[in-house]
């Protein structure tokens, strides 16, 4: 066994080493923002809106209070109404679908590709009916879904897209579809080889073409469909130190109406046009997102980095108790690895949820953090009973259930930790 598997401890995530990195930086700006007088939707938060539309090459950028709330003003800016449905994964975080049941509206739950763990395509076509509204699709874990299939649907059966992408800021990905659809000459989209780009996301680009992703345009995750959800909570790839989210569309009518939605439907002190919420992102978030923005390409590079270390030694791995499955990366899409997800198959009489969560424990033991996103399907949620789901009637996403288990992932890790949890999985004896 290898002497630094027993010696080591693996966090699963440490925000402090990222925070030593900036921390100049970072309280530099919350002091400066302390001083100026002005806390909520001031020039921060307009100067990241700009930042991160250029960053992410698309045509608006909206600030909200956490992604939840994003995704909740997306559907409301989308008109959807009590009765009306809207197909989501079964397979993700409770707020993709808590959004649409808090609107009154009615969730339908699609399965995943076991692959990708992504939302299925084929199987959201099979749960479009007459009262189907719009489509929201999760990037999970950093890896853009197929979108050219999802946009070719929401075309087919005039369905909306949201595009849930908490998981993936910074993830590309190369349409074939959209290259050959009508834009507005007006959106960033319509150009989007040669719109304005900061020199991140130029340098992002450049290295995902040498590498030869893709054949189609390039667009970020988020950017594809009609409204792009983010979350900025602490845990996640791009994060403030708090609370924090956004929107992103390149029509110019629903970034109005986000706008208004956000802040109590109001475009005018004091007059409210419409319905809305109080979702503001504050000064001190947006002053921390805008240094964060500048390193976020670099951040998102090494992630991948650390998930090629783990990629080359476990699909060599010949253990006797398991076998791994390595994340697949899709054509045409990038991976930020917001989390490095692998399946756990067994090969001895334990299921594959037992062989999982023994290798859990077994790594826990050896000091090394690992987690289950996520242990339940949503369709199976105490909060969806009255649905009347079977577990069986959403086989993929059950199975993932059984078998996902993250390994560390930041930025901050070194190669040795990295190998440090490899040795320790591959002599494990469970």
């Amino acid at each position: 066994m290898s002497s630094n598997t027993a010696s080591k401890s693996i966090s699963l995530l440490d925000l402090k080493a990222q925070y030593s990195q900036i921390q100049d930086e970072v309280e530099k700006a919350v002091i400066d923002v302390l001083r100026s007088g002005w806390y909520v939707l001031g020039p921060n938060v307009q100067a990241f809106e700009k930042e991160a539309a250029e960053f992410l090459n698309t045509k608006h950028a909206i600030g909200c209070a956490n992604g939840s709330d994003a995704l909740y003003i997306a559907l409301l800016a989308l008109d959807i109404k009590p009765e009306d449905e809207v197909i989501v994964p079964a397979f993700t975080y409770v707020a993709t679908a808590e959004a649409v049941t808090q609107l009154g509206a009615k969730p339908v739950f699609a399965d995943i590709d076991l692959e990708t763990f992504n939302i299925d395509p084929q199987d959201i076509e099979k749960k479009i009916t007459d009262k189907t509204k719009a489509i929201i699709i999760v990037h999970l874990y950093g890896q853009a879904c197929d979108m050219d299939a999802i946009m070719a649907l929401a075309k087919k059966h005039k369905l909306k897209v949201i595009e849930d992408t908490a998981q993936a800021f910074g993830t590309t990905y190369s349409s074939h579809f959209l290259k050959t659809q009508e834009l507005d000459p007006s959106s960033r989209l319509a150009n989007p080889e040669t719109a304005q780009l900061t020199d991140a996301s130029m340098s992002m680009l450049k290295d995902e073409r040498n590498a030869g992703i893709g054949q189609g345009s390039r667009f970020s995750a988020g950017c594809i469909g009609d409204i792009g959800t983010y979350s900025f909570y602490p845990t996640k790839n791009m994060s403030c130190a708090g609370d924090g989210g956004m929107m992103t569309t390149n029509s110019d009518e629903l970034e109005k109406r986000l706008r208004k939605i956000r802040a109590h439907g109001s475009s005018k002190r004091y007059y409210h046009d419409e319905l809305g919420v109080n979702s503001r992102l504050d000064e001190l978030q947006a002053a921390i997102l805008r240094i964060k923005l500048k390193y976020i390409a670099s951040w998102n590079n090494r992630r991948a980095e650390l998930a090629k270390f783990y990629n080359d030694a476990f699909v060599k791995l010949d253990h006797k108790d398991f076998s791994l499955e390595i994340p697949k990366v899709i054509e045409g899409s990038s991976h930020i690895y917001h989390q490095y997800s692998i399946r756990v198959k067994s090969k001895t009489n334990k299921t594959d949820r037992e062989t999982r969560d023994a290798l859990k424990d077994a790594l826990k033991e050896k000091s090394i953090a690992t987690e289950i996103y996520y242990p339940l399907s949503l369709h199976e949620q105490e909060i969806y009973k009255s649905l009347n789901y079977k577990a069986s009637d959403l086989p993929a996403s059950v199975e993932a259930t059984e078998t996902v288990l993250c390994l560390p992932i930041y930025p901050e890790l070194e190669n040795d930790d990295i190998q440090t949890v490899i040795d320790a999985v591959r002599d494990l004896r469970i």
